[in-house]
């Protein structure tokens, strides 16, 4: 366990010879180089500062999905929800292999639609000027903000609550958010369900 536990070592066996225990080892290869393919919408350099592996290390397998998890979260914050990552290693036969992330993008993708239940203060369109989500239209190339990020989404909630806050609606709460995504159109449709509970006053000031 001690000796996997270095990522040193592809396999340990331990034999018993007599009084003599033989430890059998197998070598983790080193890595040669470590290069990305089909990437075009993250640059190389965002990619290696991002992955762990890195040229003259051991190379694991643990440590290769790793990565490639990583690599698959950069792509899913910028809205490419259908990216792949696959690490494939080419062995040089001394002991060296150069391991080549092999990216497919995928289309982005986009929010179509940004829709308000139980919104009665506001409206929609008021709503929509509020979040950092924005629907897709005839001016994407222009907005980073119309492709479809969870962890904007769940800022969003907060904006929306800070918003009715300030009016005077202190019970306001964000019931719920449903992120639909349609497969023939890849897009994603965002309803946001409120509750905004009554409008709150200040009925007199004293000093």
């Amino acid at each position: 366990k001690a000796l996997y536990a270095t990522g040193l070592f592809a396999d340990v066996r331990l034999e018993q010879h007599g009084a003599v225990v033989v430890v059998i080892v197998k070598e983790n290869p080193l890595i040669e180089k470590v290069a990305f393919e089909g990437n075009s919408a993250v640059d190389k350099k965002t990619l290696e500062g991002e992955v762990q592996l890195k040229a003259r290390q051991a190379f694991t397998k643990a440590k290769a999905v790793a990565d490639r998890n990583r690599i698959l979260q950069i792509y899913l914050r910028q809205g490419y929800l259908a990216a792949t990552v696959e690490p494939k290693i080419v062995e040089h036969g001394d002991g060296r292999v150069d391991l080549i992330f092999e990216i497919a993008e995928g289309p982005v993708t986009k929010v179509a639609s940004i829709t308000f239940i139980g919104n009665k203060a506001f409206s929609a369109e008021a709503l929509r000027q509020v979040i950092g989500t924005s629907e897709s239209g005839l001016l994407d190339i222009l907005k980073n903000n119309v492709v479809y990020d969870p962890d904007r989404v769940a800022l969003d909630r907060e904006l929306l609550r800070a918003h009715y806050l300030k009016a005077g609606y202190a019970d306001m709460r964000v019931v719920a958010v449903a992120a639909d995504l349609d497969r023939s159109t890849k897009n994603f449709s965002i309803t946001f369900t409120i509750e905004e509970g009554p409008r709150y006053t200040v009925s007199a000031v004293a000093v």
